[in-house]
């Protein structure tokens, strides 16, 4: 039982932890990455579609991402997608490419961006403690009814807490990655 309830919480904090490290992909920093865009939904066709289906993205040059949508027509709703997403970036094509600019980040706005991923590491922390109380309760259940004993709860207990302190220091890191990676000029 021990180990089913470790198990599960191991496994829910690595979910939330790689979950984080997507979401942190997504935000921009002073360079050009395919991350930014790739999970940008476009009306295709009135279902919502990730751009990464309807087009290959590249990066030229290193504040430059090229979007060759597979199909010409899509083109114009792509365009769309991208101006009405929280990018801040506006589209320039040739018929044939979508070129997105990424402008050099200014201070004000790195900050901002700090902030954001501070907020974002935040509530890592808060689903990873939320994991730990649900894993305790699990353990404090099965102590209720019998099918541990108590000093198997109170070793399960401090096992689970230090699988949370090693997953929050995960995160941690992930947050300072990414905040170097925004005040890198």
């Amino acid at each position: 039982m021990l180990k089913d309830v470790m198990s599960e919480a191991k496994d829910r904090m690595e979910k939330t932890v790689e979950a984080l490290y997507n979401d942190l992909r997504t935000i921009r920093t002073g360079r050009a990455s395919p991350a930014l865009v790739e999970r940008l939904q476009v009306d295709y066709y009135g279902s919502p579609t990730p751009l990464n289906q309807l087009a290959g993205i590249s990066v030229p040059e290193p504040r430059v991402l090229a979007i060759r949508p597979w199909d010409r027509n899509t083109i114009g709703i792509i365009e769309k997608a991208i101006l009405k997403s929280d990018l801040g970036l506006t589209p320039g094509n040739d018929g044939q490419i979508i070129r997105l600019i990424i402008p050099q980040l200014t201070e004000e706005r790195r900050r901002d961006l700090n902030r954001q991923v501070a907020k974002r590491v935040e509530e890592g922390r808060v689903a990873i403690r939320n994991i730990r109380r649900d894993a305790i309760d699990m353990l404090r259940d099965f102590e209720k009814e019998k099918v541990i004993s108590e000093d198997d709860f109170y070793t399960g207990r401090d096992q689970v807490q230090e699988l949370t302190d090693a997953f929050i220091k995960q995160i941690d890191e992930v947050g300072k990655t990414k905040e170097a990676e925004i005040l890198e000029v």
